[in-house]
């Protein structure tokens, strides 16, 4: 079994090279016989993100860096996850690394009709501890996304663990970047009639979001309304 763990970075010179540290330690630990990579898609960082993200590459047999010029959350993972090698996927966050949910995902993985795992923020059993309004968000776009596209889940933002050969078709799909890549990644493969589950999560915010929250408003209702126009609501 091998594992491509895919973290989009954008303006994240204060804590990439610890978290980069503690990750790849934790995962030699917890998993000593697991072939890992960790694949660092830097996105248009304007600090010294790039030069770090190059520099833990020649420290790490385990890391890649990749270097995208404008910062597009979604394009950076779509690519990540295109560039895999991994027969398994985590689409993680470089403020979390919760190799807890990679465990939990790997043994869900062991049924071979489970293809995707998601730790959704929303689930009641979950213990999400991030500010008021970045929680008021998640249920806004969730309800969002039911309303406008027939979404059946609680998140499609969280972490993710899957089956990379089963969801490459459906990332190929894909057109929308930025915010709302996750989600539609997620409401095409259940559309694919790909089996996700959803687990809670444990999630506290480590440091502000690197953009604005309510900066991300316009992109988001653009975003769906070519969601919208592309996928139309769900087919019965």
């Amino acid at each position: 079994m091998n594992l491509s763990i895919v973290i989009p970075v954008y303006n994240e010179e204060k804590i990439i090279k610890s978290a980069v540290d503690n990750l790849t330690g934790t995962v030699k630990s917890r998993f000593p016989d697991l072939d890992f990579e960790i694949l660092l898609m830097e996105n248009g960082s304007a600090d010294n993100t790039p030069q770090l993200v190059d520099q833990l590459e020649s420290e790490y047999s385990q890391v890649r860096a990749f270097h995208n010029s404008n910062p597009d959350y979604g394009r950076a993972l779509r690519r990540g996850i295109l560039e895999a090698r991994g027969e398994f996927v985590v689409g993680d966050e470089i403020d979390l690394g919760d190799v807890d949910f990679y465990e939990k995902g790997f043994k869900l993985l062991e049924d071979p009709a489970v293809q995707m795992v998601i730790g959704s923020k929303a689930l009641p059993a979950s213990a999400d501890k991030r500010p008021l309004l970045r929680r008021a968000a998640t249920r806004g776009i969730n309800f969002l996304l039911r309303l406008v596209l027939g979404f059946q889940g609680t998140d499609t933002h969280g972490l993710k663990i899957f089956r990379r050969s089963s969801l490459l078709p459906v990332v190929e799909e894909c057109v929308i970047g930025k915010d709302l890549f996750a989600s539609e990644f997620v409401i095409r493969a259940q559309r694919h009639g790909i089996l996700t589950l959803e687990i809670p999560v444990m999630l506290h915010e480590k440091r502000p979001p690197a953009i604005n929250l309510l900066k991300r408003v316009p992109g988001v209702l653009k975003g769906l309304w070519i969601l919208h126009k592309n996928l139309g609501p769900r087919s019965q």
